[in-house]
């Protein structure tokens, strides 16, 4: 039984047609996966069952009877209480009978009427009756394991929630809306703030839940991992694909296989209707409509040479093999040791992965690589003309005034590579040509982090930094971002807990373990 109906819709804002016609069920118990680049209407869809926005044509149903949870990658709580508390109130019923329980228990020690005794008595039994029934008595135990699982100490459950950093408010909303146990969990990037303890354990949580889940996240292996149903937004329309990740990518290859065998029909056709068109006056508007015909076409089907491209861009690139020593490094705050003693070199055609406990000290480490902070002890030493490029850094410095193409062309390997081919490196990373003209400052997040990375990767710097890079990218742009770093002739060094990243790149880990401290490894 469907639980969410989309019949017939589609959506516009002004002019901009998000997407036109769809149709989409949602069954009681299906985990589904919804993908698509940013801007696509992923989250558009979550808005629409929401019911905070209306179709601009078909109609919306959600069965009025479930209940609905809602997180976005923006959530965050909010307010004087603690986390702990917050999470009580949603079981407030519980806590009503744990209060009337405790007064019953002191009236029993004091009451000496049979009657009123057995009154007393028979109330109590209603109340463990209830508590059975809400299984309140496993509440406290179901609080702690989502706050211990999603990283919270006894110093952050207990802090006011507005006195937290905005990361642990987002993982404070992800802990309240598990805890409510809905019928349907809408989770719009819920991994973005996660360590892999906390991602592994969410995937587990999805697994026994019982309700309906639609997803979106940039998480390939998160997505392999715990959804049934994958549906792509893709030139307006939902395309969906029974199974995960996996599934969606050997069954869109396939689909890509009989659209060439189909685009190869049409165009013979469309070349004999070319040639069949007479030398009338509307020869010309003709076949020019038949080649933007074909044009469109290859568009749509045939892949960017992203290997070729990225290749090319980086043949002058020439690199010492040794670019950097770290040496014996330690850092402290307020007396709590962060890492002590690390050491390891950064060589030419690395690519290092640092990985661990949110908390750990993987973005303090960063912050001594690109000289934010000064370590306790030990010394970095980069050699002599090495330089290097900061994701993070490169993101702030921005400037909004600046429009995408010149600020990526004026400037490393922008100035070497012709314009054409940076361009075109910007159309892979989802910018079509009004993008490049636009300014800086009137772009979203997502796509600022985009034109941050294209200026990343095309520095010309030996050494790209990154600080959980996949965060604020789409799933293209991730794929052209891995290839442009696996093509990369420096270094790499990464923060992430994107589990499928770091497989497709990582050539060493640095691990961050609280009792082991930091190990090396080759992979």
């Amino acid at each position: 039984m469907s639980v969410i109906r989309m019949e017939n819709v589609t959506k516009k804002y002004e002019d901009t047609l998000i997407f036109r016609d769809i149709y989409f069920r949602v069954n009681k118990g299906e985990r589904i996966g919804l993908i698509g680049r940013n801007g696509a209407g992923k989250s558009t869809v979550f808005k629409l069952i929401m019911g905070k926005e209306e179709p601009t044509a078909g109609k919306v149903e959600v069965d009025p009877l479930v209940k609905i949870s809602y997180f976005s990658q923006f959530s965050e709580l909010s307010g004087g209480l603690s986390v702990q508390q917050e999470l009580e109130l949603c079981f407030e019923q519980v806590g009503l009978i744990e209060q009337e329980l405790k007064v019953i228990g002191e009236k029993l020690g004091l009451v000496t009427d049979e009657a009123e005794m057995n009154g007393l008595l028979e109330r109590q039994n209603e109340l463990f009756e209830q508590m059975e029934h809400l299984d309140g008595w496993n509440v406290p135990v179901e609080i702690d394991t989502v706050l211990t699982k999603l990283g919270f100490d006894d110093r952050t459950r207990n802090q006011p929630v507005d006195e937290l950093s905005g990361g642990w408010r987002n993982r404070a909303a992800l802990a309240k809306v598990l805890i409510e146990l809905p019928d349907i969990v809408l989770l719009d990037e819920p991994t973005n703030f996660l360590d892999i303890e906390g991602l592994v354990w969410l995937e587990q949580w999805l697994h026994r839940f019982k309700g309906a889940m639609i997803l979106v996240s940039h998480d390939r292996q998160f997505i392999d991992r715990v959804v049934t149903r994958t549906i792509e937004i893709e030139n307006y329309h939902f395309q969906e694909y029974e199974g995960n990740y996996t599934d969606y990518i050997r069954k869109k290859k396939m689909r890509k296989k009989v659209l060439d065998r189909q685009f190869e029909w049409e165009e013979e056709l469309l070349i004999m209707e070319s040639e069949a068109i007479d030398t009338r006056t509307q020869k010309k508007s003709s076949k020019d409509r038949l080649s933007r015909k074909l044009t469109d076409m290859k568009k749509r089907i045939e892949p960017h040479p992203v290997n070729v491209l990225i290749t090319d861009i980086y043949e002058s690139l020439r690199f010492p093999d040794r670019l950097c020593e770290v040496k014996s490094i330690s850092q402290t705050y307020e007396g709590r040791s962060i890492f002590q003693s690390i050491s390891f070199d950064i060589q030419k055609e690395d690519r290092i992965a640092i990985v661990g406990p949110n908390g750990s000290g993987k973005s303090t480490l960063i912050k001594v690589l690109t000289g934010q902070e000064r370590p306790d002890s030990g010394e970095v030493t980069w050699e002599r003309g090495v330089s290097y490029a900061y994701f993070n850094r490169m993101w702030d410095e921005l400037d909004l005034k600046d429009t995408v193409s010149h600020a990526v062309n004026i400037a490393g390997l922008g100035l070497t590579a012709t314009r054409k081919k940076v361009n075109k490196f910007l159309s892979m990373l989802q910018f079509s040509e009004i993008d490049l003209s636009k300014f800086i400052g009137n772009l979203s997040g997502g796509q600022q982090a985009r034109v941050a990375l294209a200026k990343c990767l095309l520095s010309g710097a030996a050494v790209i930094i990154l600080d959980e890079p996949t965060n604020h990218l789409d799933l293209t742009s991730i794929q052209v971002m891995e290839q442009a770093l696996i093509h990369f002739p420096g270094a790499v060094v990464t923060v992430s807990h994107d589990r499928f990243f770091i497989d497709k790149i990582a050539t060493k880990l640095l691990t961050f373990d609280p009792v082991l401290g930091v190990t090396e490894q080759n992979v």
